[in-house]
């Protein structure tokens, strides 16, 4: 149950291949409550994320996706509540202390600056540094190094379509310029990838090539928490899905226990689970 005392599905890994059910949360919430003046956000939400499991969160407009992921990465405080990462409590005032403990978040808007080479955005406020006086001094960057360590990072994901990192991010598709911002959130996302509305602005092509990315995660263990209204991209991907309903977790399910239609049903208060 959660706090409130609604009764939850909590599901058990039911992957291909998978052991028995998972152990210990990487990242877990606990009770979180988010108010803005009389308006609440979050009303006792909690949220469970396993090692190597894509975990869905949907709702309708205002159930809270928003408020939790920033509560999750920093970008909001929650009034009350806890955050726990592999079973450390930890507190995060700012974006920067989420990122400090390997979590990564790929927004909507997609935080990618057009001028700039793909190589140059995937070190995007992480810029490596010549050894040296030439580093130290003349504060001079390695772009040769960084060159070769993106194209090593795009190589490793399989992102085929990105084979030049000298190119500039403006004369990318929308496509591939989200491709590069999961990159970087791969590269530095040691814990943690959060992916938010990833394919809302791209075509069926390029959507499939985003989710096979998030795949790829999934395999190399980095558990990914992706914020969609695509229902049927939700269930071709997540393991679980986190269903809000009006600041309140209403239900966790999986692809193979509930259909679509019983998800809408669950979003919209026409089923409770």
């Amino acid at each position: 149950m959660d706090s409130k005392g609604t009764q939850l599905t909590i599901a058990e890994d039911t992957r291909p291949g998978s052991t028995l059910p998972f152990t210990q949360p990487v990242l877990q919430a606990k009770r979180l409550v988010k108010t803005y003046g009389k308006v609440v956000g979050l009303d006792g939400v909690d949220l469970e994320l396993f090692q190597g499991e894509v975990l869905a969160v949907i709702g309708d407009n205002g159930a809270g996706k928003s408020t939790l992921i920033k509560c999750l990465t920093g970008a909001e405080v929650p009034d009350t509540g806890e955050l726990w990462l592999n079973g450390r409590r930890v507190q995060f005032r700012r974006p920067q202390d989420a990122k400090h403990f390997g979590i990564e978040t790929v927004y909507q808007g997609l935080a990618v600056s057009p001028a700039l080479d793909i190589a140059s955005n995937l070190y995007l406020g992480r810029e490596i540094r010549r050894r040296g006086f030439a580093g130290t001094v003349l504060r001079m960057m390695d772009t040769k190094l960084m060159r070769a360590n993106a194209k090593r990072e795009l190589d490793r994901l399989g992102i085929s379509t990105l084979q030049d990192v000298t190119v500039a991010i403006e004369n990318l598709s929308g496509g591939q310029r989200q491709a590069v911002a999961v990159a970087r959130a791969a590269a530095f996302g040691s814990k943690v990838v959060i992916l938010d509305e990833p394919t809302a602005a791209l075509g069926v092509r390029e959507s499939g090539q985003v989710l096979d990315l998030i795949r790829r995660l999934r395999d190399e263990g980095i558990p990914v928490i992706l914020v969609s209204h695509n229902m049927p991209q939700v269930f071709e991907v997540a393991d679980r899905i986190h269903i809000q309903r009006l600041g309140k977790r209403a239900a966790v399910i999986t692809p193979t226990s509930h259909s679509m239609t019983d998800a809408v049903a669950i979003m919209t208060g026409a089923s409770s689970g």
